[in-house]
């Protein structure tokens, strides 16, 4: 039986390189995980009977991208009581570059929420749902904070070699 902690959901296989940035953070960070590709609008039956199969296996959070209406995050949010977290994506055919997927993510109804991460931000969801996971599971609690930890000396390193090598040949190098 799967055990996946956490269910990715995405209603376009295109989306399928930025969802996938999700995933690779969450087996950086020992947390099972599975995807799908699942409209809220071509198969919301189908997306409600994974919900269901998905929190019965012992999920528990959701990522869901989407672009443009980006109904998906809501969607999977009004079939569950798990945290959902969305993440806007940007489309070729969408007049706001993302915005108005920003926009109907952000905007859900009251008792719907949805948490939200930025534009293309299937790395921060990754890490969120992971800290979410975190809440109940010591282990990945301590793979987190190694990740933030490593975060920041890799930071601490980039600014001594600005500092000892000045920005002129930091440039250089980075070309």
């Amino acid at each position: 039986m799967n055990t996946a902690l956490v269910g990715i959901v995405m209603g376009s296989d295109s989306d399928l390189a930025l969802m996938a940035e999700s995933a690779k953070v969450l087996e950086q960070l020992g947390v099972a995980s599975e995807m799908r590709v699942l409209s809220a609008h071509r198969v919301p039956e189908d997306l409600v009977k994974w919900i269901r199969d998905i929190e019965a296996r012992g999920c528990k959070v959701f990522i869901a991208g989407a672009g443009m209406a980006a109904a998906l995050p809501g969607t999977v949010a009004a079939h569950t009581t798990l945290p959902v977290i969305g993440i806007p994506l940007t489309s070729s055919s969408s007049a706001l570059g993302g915005l108005d997927a920003v926009l109907s993510i952000v905007q859900m109804p009251p008792g719907v929420p949805v948490a939200t991460v930025g534009l293309n931000g299937g790395k921060n969801a990754g890490v969120l749902a992971a800290q979410i996971v975190a809440l109940t599971d010591a282990s990945v609690s301590e793979k987190v904070a190694a990740h933030k930890a490593k975060q920041s000396s890799e930071v601490l390193a980039k600014d001594a070699k600005l500092q000892e090598k000045g920005y002129k040949a930091y440039l250089e190098e980075q070309k």
